[in-house]
């Protein structure tokens, strides 16, 4: 089929010149694996003992990956690529809080966050993390098959309860809601969370998305078994599709603990479950929803071949394409100028309490072959375009 992700004016269009000098800036040093490493160490000095700093942190990283510390901040974000019939996925990027308090404050933030989607067609999905709802070990016991205390069966509803409060709110508004995917060794509790929301709000159409991180050679067979859940509980399944955050960490607990690797061996047969869990999912569109999570172009085409093979329309609410905001915007401004369903991830929170978001990003990239070289190579063929274009 037609190649479509080459046209970098298209693509960055929305950037500025300088916009472009730091995005090049940004993607040299983040495709060198032990500048990231340094970077994140001194980053993380300064801001523990508080040195002034992020104000350089804002008019750089920060404000190329995210949206804004408040979601004000971010409307003019949304604004602009909306004008582009690009939406954004408001993502309230703030991670390692562990106290009651702070689960519930987040739980506050995303109701509010529904009440800007509600209002705003630019915002066509909310998103949370299953741990900024609840603490992380709570999940991880309940994986283990191990019983909760009493007062961690409190704990425990209360986790619920958030769950049920925004997807309840969700479902009044509307508004469909990702659950983001997290380590495997607290994911299956997560995951029941999860199915428990959509057999009680997807009755009718999918509100309520999980997602399969798909570099976890079990999840075609987990997403087979739920499908067959669906059907005899008639409900609808939504699933965020990725590839996965989690790589290093999985394999250094599977190998320290001795079991097995829940890891896929390699890329090549990463992609090929990504690609075999797409055909799936569009094969059975009927009664299900993808929100398709790549920075991968083959991916992204096989989507498209097949669409057009079945003859789904270029805008049918059942399948989005979605890329983190501050990357991969020849695959997300492209779609998008075709008719295609897009939103970009789009973080915002404190500048000091979103930097463990952005440090994970920066690490998962020098990771990725040639994803950063491929950002690059597209920078700055802009960069040479427009020098062209003022030249004539």
């Amino acid at each position: 089929m037609e190649k479509i992700f080459d046209n970098t004016e298209a693509a960055l269009a929305l950037k500025s010149d300088s916009e472009l000098e730091r995005a090049r800036f940004l993607f040299e040093l983040i495709k060198r694996d032990t500048l990231v490493k340094i970077g994140a160490a001194v980053t993380k000095f300064a801001l523990k003992f508080r040195l002034p700093v992020e104000g350089l942190i804002r008019s750089t990283v920060f404000d190329h990956f995210c949206g804004g510390i408040t979601e004000d901040d971010c409307l003019p974000v949304i604004d602009r690529m909306f004008s582009k019939n690009v939406h954004a996925v408001l993502d309230y990027s703030v991670e390692g809080k562990e106290e009651e308090g702070q689960f519930d404050k987040a739980m506050f933030k995303i109701l509010k966050t529904l009440e800007y989607a509600r209002h705003n067609k630019a915002i066509p999905y909310i998103v949370f993390k299953p741990t900024g709802f609840g603490r992380f070990e709570i999940y991880e016991k309940l994986t283990a098959g191990k019983k909760l205390t009493q007062e961690e069966q409190v704990e425990w509803n209360r986790i619920k309860n958030r769950y049920d409060r925004v997807c309840g709110k969700a479902f009044e508004y509307d508004v469909p809601i990702l659950i983001d995917g997290e380590e495997s060794w607290m994911q299956d509790a997560a995951d029941e969370l999860a199915e428990s929301m959509m057999f009680k709000y997807n009755k009718e159409t999918a509100i309520v998305f999980n997602t399969l991180q798909l570099y976890r050679h079990d999840r075609l067979d987990y997403l087979k078994e739920l499908h067959q859940q669906a059907t005899e509980g008639r409900f609808k399944i939504g699933m965020k599709l990725v590839r996965g955050a989690y790589m290093e960490k999985e394999r250094e607990r599977a190998i320290r603990l001795g079991y097995q690797d829940p890891i896929c061996k390699d890329k090549a047969t990463t992609d090929a479950l990504f690609n075999e869990v797409l055909i799936y999912m569009i094969k059975n569109l009927e009664n299900m929803a993808l929100f398709v999570g790549t920075h991968n172009e083959e991916s992204t085409y096989l989507v498209l071949q097949i669409m057009q093979r079945c003859k789904i329309a270029e805008n049918d609410k059942r399948i989005w394409f979605g890329q983190l905001f501050g990357m991969s915007d020849h695959i997300s401004y492209n779609l998008a100028n075709f008719g295609y369903n897009v939103a970009k991830y789009l973080p915002y929170g404190p500048v000091r309490d979103v930097m463990p978001f952005l440090f994970r990003r920066a690490e998962e990239n020098t990771s990725v072959a040639g994803q950063t070289s491929r950002e690059l190579y597209l920078i700055k063929n802009e960069m040479k375009r427009r020098k062209l274009v003022k030249s004539v």
